[in-house]
């Protein structure tokens, strides 16, 4: 699928809310134990594509969790330090993506109808309508409408 600005993903609700921001687009699935720092909110995962990437404040978008039933703890931890993702997209519900997401309580979307980490790219404005299912592409990475800020 080649997405557009405007493009429309649809996909099942994890976690209702709404959120607006920049997606950061993982291309592999993400440790909670030992993947990543909680204090600060970056991927700390040895050999991992986005080590040393924060997430803090960005909509999260990955294939989904792997590891431990400890990664829901992590993303805890992260709310509970102010260093969460703004929301989460993930290509797969599993128990460990899904129970994080709600610990997180950050809006959340999974199993959508094309595979968000192939459609979307790290930079890209999206809009996270968990609520009723969505994301919408605003803006691609390095792009701008007239009158927004960075």
């Amino acid at each position: 699928m080649t997405a557009t600005v405007g493009t429309v993903l649809r996909g099942r609700t994890v976690v209702p809310g709404v959120v607006t921001g920049e997606a950061l687009v993982s291309p592999e699935t993400i440790s909670g134990w030992g993947g990543i720092d909680p204090a600060t909110g970056t991927i700390v995962e040895a050999r991992h594509a986005l080590q040393g990437v924060c997430f803090a404040g960005r909509i999260l978008v990955f294939p989904g969790a792997k590891g431990s039933s400890g990664w829901s703890a992590f993303f805890q931890s992260c709310r509970l330090l102010g260093t969460a993702p703004l929301g989460m997209v993930f290509t797969v519900t599993t128990t460990k993506a899904a129970l994080g997401a709600v610990v997180t309580r950050v809006p959340a979307l999974a199993d959508l109808d094309a595979d968000p980490v192939q459609v979307l790219r790290t930079g890209d404005r999206i809009r996270l309508d968990a609520t009723a299912g969505t994301v919408e592409l605003l803006a691609r990475a390095g792009e701008h409408r007239a009158g927004e800020g960075t």
